[in-house]
């Protein structure tokens, strides 16, 4: 049996004792109960270092996934823009490409290949130009004048009834008078005009040999601003010319010279079919309007052009939708009367422009004509949304202002053309 010190000596081994004990000094000693809370201590200190660790270590993986996630993403958007480029290039490429394989077909297939027999037999063609619903248009060569030309053939429909071909013969006489009287740098000028047959006749124009505005787009999508803006300038220059009456008084507009015009005095003329496939581009790139085959003679109201007269709009569901303003799209007993100060055309200008700068058009992109009329697309464009930033090139906020003020849902607050050439961003030295 044990004695009783040997018990306190036990536990005093477990939880220390004093090593040494006198009136002076006390020195401790721990025994191993508290050893072992120290070693469990460290062992808890080690778990959480490398729990620690490890969770430091998958917020590294977590921030990595994440960079990498963002970047493959940033790539993949660079991909597809890239892919959506080479798509819309290739598409461009196949339609020249079949539009060509049918200018081929069709001038296979015209029996009249090399010359037409006009009252002077002075114009042999050389090849196919282009082809619409009931005209074509060929490259020609003057043997009098001794110089190339467009020769467009419009030919009757044998179905037709005799009230249909009045009307068409009527309609093309019209364009041919309204196009004989333009006399500017930037109109395509109307040289002659012909019988071939009794159910064909031909108009002679100058030939433009640098493609048109249309086909620019489709190569390009969009054009920077700075060229944009000069070919908005060569086509206010035309449409200043065509909108202001007394033609050979017409004044100098931003350093281009008026051509003067041996017919006198004329009406003013309002396009109303102004569009990228109409602005075409001679062998220097400057442009030439075409194609008045829906074009409004202003009535002379005595007054000149600064007058706010009207006239009834007797064209609704005519010409290109997207580039027709509101107030031609107002039917029944509502139907406008529309400004002869030349609105109509400001705002296709307005449009065009948007088209140059931004690839697409401001309203109705991706609809058909039909829809537009179904939806009324046009009667709701009250305001211009411009792409955000970065999704298009950069473009001014004067060009941006020029757009809006071009783009004026009321017709009675929207600029003319003449009005117009006064806006800042018109002015020598404005742009980019």
């Amino acid at each position: 049996m044990k004695p009783a010190g040997d018990k306190r000596s036990g536990i005093n081994s477990q939880l220390g004792a004093f090593s040494c004990c006198t009136m002076a000094q006390e020195v401790w000693e721990e025994g191993q109960l508290a050893k072992d809370l120290r070693a469990k201590a460290g062992a808890l200190l080690e778990r959480k270092s490398k729990l620690d660790a490890r969770r430091r270590f998958q917020e590294l993986l977590v921030v990595e996934e994440e960079e990498a996630v963002r970047r493959h993403t940033a790539q993949l958007k660079k991909d597809e823009a890239a892919y959506a480029e080479e798509r819309r290039a290739l598409d461009a490429r196949k339609a020249r490409h079949m539009r060509e394989l049918r200018r081929a077909a069709c001038e296979d297939q015209r029996c009249v290949i090399l010359e037409v027999e006009g009252p002077r037999g002075r114009y042999v063609l050389l090849n196919l130009l282009g082809k619409g619903g009931f005209s074509e248009v060929w490259r020609a060569y003057d043997v009098r004048g001794l110089g190339e030309v467009a020769v467009k053939i419009h030919q009757f429909d044998s179905n037709w009834s005799d009230a249909r071909r009045t009307s068409f013969v009527r309609h093309a006489t019209r364009e041919y008078k309204i196009q004989k009287a333009l006399r500017h740098e930037r109109v395509v000028r109307l040289l002659d005009c012909f019988e071939i047959t009794h159910s064909s006749f031909a108009t002679v124009l100058e030939l433009c040999n640098g493609g048109d505005l249309d086909e620019l787009l489709k190569q390009n999508r969009c054009i920077p601003e700075k060229d944009a803006r000069l070919i908005l300038l060569q086509i206010v220059s035309g449409l200043r010319y065509v909108s202001s009456p007394h033609g050979d008084r017409a004044y100098m507009l931003i350093g281009l010279r008026y051509m003067s015009s041996p017919h006198g005095d004329r009406a003013a003329i309002i396009h109303y079919d102004l569009k990228p496939g109409n602005i075409l581009f001679d062998v220097n790139g400057d442009v030439k309007i075409t194609d008045f085959g829906l074009s409004k003679i202003v009535p002379d109201e005595g007054g000149g052009v600064g007058d706010m007269t009207s006239m009834e709009l007797t064209s609704q569901g005519a010409g290109t939708l997207f580039y027709l303003p509101p107030e031609t799209f107002v039917t029944g007993s509502n139907a406008p009367r529309i400004s002869s100060r030349n609105k109509i055309d400001v705002w296709s200008l307005g449009v065009i422009f948007y088209q140059m700068l931004y690839g697409v058009r401001p309203f109705g992109e991706g609809q058909t004509q039909e829809a537009i009329l179904r939806e009324g697309t046009m009667l709701r464009a009250t305001s211009v949304a411009f792409p955000a930033a970065g999704a298009a090139a950069a473009v001014s906020e004067e060009a941006k202002a020029f757009i809006i003020a071009c783009l004026t849902h009321s017709q009675a607050e929207r600029p003319d053309v003449q009005q117009l050439c006064d806006h800042p961003y018109l002015s020598r030295g404005a742009g980019r």
